[in-house]
């Protein structure tokens, strides 16, 4: 997990970059790094280390004047974290920088084929890799970068949010996304981009999320276009509006976002109990469940399918569920349960846990049940999120943004929205009394 931060519009584009790696931090801090454009030249300068190091560096290096700049917070993935490893990267020509989230599996063979024509490479990552196909295809077919970059990821093997610019085209940035989230805001005459909303809330409450396989051209003065990368078909994006503020990803006055969110717990609960128990009239209310609610009396068996804290979520609930439902549940690891291949029917509900509702693993778990025909709930805490998306039917919690890397308000709604859930399910069964549902 990594953090992109891209600007292109009238304000000076490096400090908007800064704050917003300040923002996405806890999505990587091993290394940092930001390119800013001023229309003639690219200023590039990246380190080991926090967005603090980048920002001392920045200062020693390079002038910080441009309004197109695209910036990069790390956890090392390809190559250890150091200097050269960092992000953004040039193409061998230093035309063309890149920020990547994700790994591409297939980057060997594709290093040795742009060895074996002519190109050399600083880094040990993948990202290096990448730029310099866009490049290659660029040169050899003799096209835009746009269409440089959707022929590069057809040929790719992997997942990834990318941000890459041309030095020659300077109103323009291409950016794309297969199983990492990447989402553009848009503002008056300028554009942000971002692995989350966070960065850019202040200026816009405006965004376009990514589908996975569609790539997007940010030019600046221009509406965005938005592509499938497969088939170069246009698609007509849907621009959301967030409900989120400025408020609500500050600390607040605690020292840290760590300790802000464990106090905000009660809240949170609350807030996801709120319009859904109600207790007056001795009624859980939930849609997602009551417009599906035969799936779930009828099921074979529940499975839920999450990673990291979610999964532990998955662990509580199954407890709650065999108790209360009498229902057979199945807790398991997305990113195991996606290449083992699953025995999943058509009589199977799939509840897929996330916080974000990015998770990578989870949404590739979520797509294999479909495929079989099971029923698939999600459980997330984003408005609009790809799982919220692509699941047949969900609950939100409303935690808020978690932006402490340690899990607490996001583990006890998803909690909450579990438990509610098996106490509905369990009321519409018979397999508690009335006295207990009270």
């Amino acid at each position: 997990m990594c953090g992109i931060v891209g600007y292109i519009g009238h304000r000076e584009a490096y400090p908007v970059v800064l704050k917003g790696l300040k923002r996405l931090e806890y999505r990587g801090y091993d290394s940092a790094g930001v390119a800013i454009y001023d229309g003639k030249n690219i200023k590039l300068s990246k380190t080991k280390g926090k967005v603090a190091d980048l920002e001392s560096r920045v200062k020693d290096e390079i002038s910080v004047d441009g309004s197109l700049a695209i910036g990069h917070t790390r956890w090392a993935t390809h190559g250890e974290p150091n200097d050269v490893n960092s992000h953004p990267h040039y193409s061998n020509s230093g035309e063309l920088v890149i920020i990547h989230n994700g790994i591409i599996e297939n980057y060997e063979p594709l290093k040795q084929e742009l060895i074996n024509r002519g190109y050399t490479f600083q880094s040990d990552t993948d990202t290096e890799v990448l730029v310099n196909l866009i490049e290659d295809v660029k040169k050899n077919e003799d096209v835009k970068l746009g269409k440089a970059v959707q022929i590069a990821l057809n040929q790719v093997v992997g997942a990834y949010a990318i941000a890459v610019f041309d030095k020659n085209k300077p109103d323009e940035i291409v950016v794309a996304r297969l199983g990492s989230p990447l989402v553009i805001g848009i503002g008056e005459e300028e554009f942000f981009i971002a692995s989350d909303a966070t960065p850019f809330i202040e200026y816009t409450n405006n965004a376009i999320y990514l589908e996975d396989e569609e790539m997007a051209i940010v030019r600046r003065g221009k509406k965005v276009k938005v592509r499938k990368i497969k088939d170069d078909s246009l698609v007509d994006p849907y621009v959301q509006e967030l409900q989120l503020n400025l408020e609500q990803i500050e600390k607040g006055g605690y020292d840290h976002f760590m300790l802000k969110e464990i106090y905000e717990q009660p809240r949170a609960i609350l807030d996801t109990f709120r319009g859904r128990m109600l207790s007056n009239e001795g009624i859980i209310r939930m849609a997602g469940i009551d417009d599906n609610i035969e799936k779930f009396l009828n099921a074979n068996r529940i499975l839920v399918v999450a990673c990291g804290t979610s999964w532990h979520a998955g662990l509580v609930a199954e407890y709650v569920f065999e108790n209360l439902t009498r229902i057979p549940v199945e807790v398991e690891y997305a990113s195991e349960f996606r290449y083992r291949n699953p025995i999943i029917t058509e009589n199977d509900v799939v509840i897929a846990i996330s916080q974000s509702g990015e998770t990578a693993d989870t949404l590739a778990a979520i797509k294999l049940a479909k495929s079989k025909g099971a029923f698939v709930f999600g459980v997330c805490n984003v408005v609009g999120s790809s799982i919220s998306r692509e699941t047949d039917a969900g609950a939100y919690t409303h935690a808020g943004p978690e932006i402490g890397v340690a899990s607490t308000k996001a583990f006890t709604t998803q909690i909450t929205v579990l438990t509610l859930i098996a106490l509905k399910l369990a009321q519409k069964k018979g397999t508690i009394s009335t006295s207990e549902f009270h």
